[in-house]
């Protein structure tokens, strides 16, 4: 919270602010193409010589009006300078290019979100995911991911996998220093957590608890590994409440899982969770909570991310404050015995306990 408790803007910053809210959709597609192009790395090409309108055009294989247009829209971007008519790549327009977070959400935004956000005003009203009518007939984006194109596809995994696989490593030795052998991994995805954590030992078990489709993704990934030794499947819906959790776990592993359900459903699954757990039993949780960001721009990127949930994913669900999380663990019955904020990008890690 503490980004956003104080005004910090003069009225003309503000108002400047306001106009590049305004004409938001046309400067990403204008960044989009310039990178997507080859214009902006093509002037990067050249260095500090810079590249001519008509040299840009005829490198691009463009017409020069609609290199142009996008040209001097990038200049007011900040990702091209110009001088006696020679364009150069500055620094916006390098991490455009080169920084790898960027890139994540710029594809994600285009591949997955852009036309689905038009419905974002109606998933509002009704709590229903009314964009994903662009992407695919399902009452769930999760339903639909093994159906989605491959392009989108990417840029759907692409997105996810990138905000937990530096935490991965690091939080290996947390989750199982206390003699974890055990592990239900739920929502497991395409089999990450899972891999990397029969890789850490030997001795590791884990079993992945998903829905049908995500699981004959994770099931190709974990023989391909060849663990499949190690890692065993069970396809369910856990939307279903009368789904029941299996017992038998040292430990139950929710990785950027519970933020894809609503406030009711994440209860409804950790009470599920301690039904499960013997008293010695722990659940793992690791989410990236934008009150909990170190700089303001990744409680932004969180911040904005919420509003795919809402008019794509699922229409109900968030990246949410950990104040707002806290809140649905307590009303499970469990209670935070460890946390961990500031792991790798933006992740927090939580070791709940059945509250004495």
């Amino acid at each position: 919270m503490k980004f956003f408790s104080k005004e910090t803007k003069t009225a003309f910053k503000a108002r400047e602010m306001a106009q590049w809210i305004a004409f938001g959709p046309v400067i990403f597609q204008s960044a989009r193409i310039l990178r997507n192009s080859g214009i902006l790395v093509s002037i990067e090409q050249n260095g500090a010589d810079g590249l001519s309108l008509a040299e840009v055009a005829a490198k691009v294989k463009l017409p020069e009006y609609g290199v142009r247009v996008l040209l001097e829209s990038g200049l007011s971007l900040g990702l091209v300078l110009v001088n006696e008519g020679k364009y150069t790549l500055a620094k916006t327009g390098y991490f455009i290019l080169h920084d790898e977070l960027t890139k994540v959400n710029m594809d994600f935004v285009q591949d997955v979100c852009y036309k689905g956000l038009f419905s974002l005003d109606k998933s509002i009203e009704t709590g229903k995911p009314e964009g994903l009518k662009e992407l695919g007939p399902w009452k769930t984006v999760y339903e639909g991911l093994s159906q989605l194109p491959p392009h989108i596809q990417k840029s759907w995994f692409s997105f996810d996998h990138y905000f937990s696989d530096d935490a991965f490593p690091l939080v290996l030795p947390l989750v199982y220093k206390d003699g974890t052998k055990n592990i239900l991994d739920i929502g497991g995805n395409t089999g990450k957590w899972a891999t990397i954590s029969a890789k850490y030992s030997q001795d590791i078990r884990i079993t992945i608890m998903d829905l049908p489709g995500q699981l004959g993704i994770a099931m190709a990934k974990i023989a391909e590994e060849e663990l499949t030794g190690q890692v065993s499947f069970l396809p369910v819906n856990l939307l279903d409440e009368n789904v029941k959790i299996p017992k038998g776990f040292d430990a139950i592993w929710m990785s950027q899982f519970l933020d894809c359900f609503s406030e009711e459903e994440i209860v409804s699954i950790l009470k599920r969770c301690y039904e499960a757990l013997d008293e010695n039993g722990s659940v793992i949780i690791m989410e990236p909570f934008w009150d909990r960001q170190q700089y303001e721009v990744a409680a932004f990127c969180l911040q904005q991310t919420s509003l795919y949930f809402t008019a794509i994913a699922n229409g109900n669900s968030q990246m949410y404050s950990a104040e707002v999380f806290i809140k649905c663990i307590e009303k499970a019955g469990f209670e935070i015995a460890e946390q961990t904020d500031h792991i790798g990008l933006s992740q927090t890690l939580m070791k709940c306990k059945k509250r004495k």
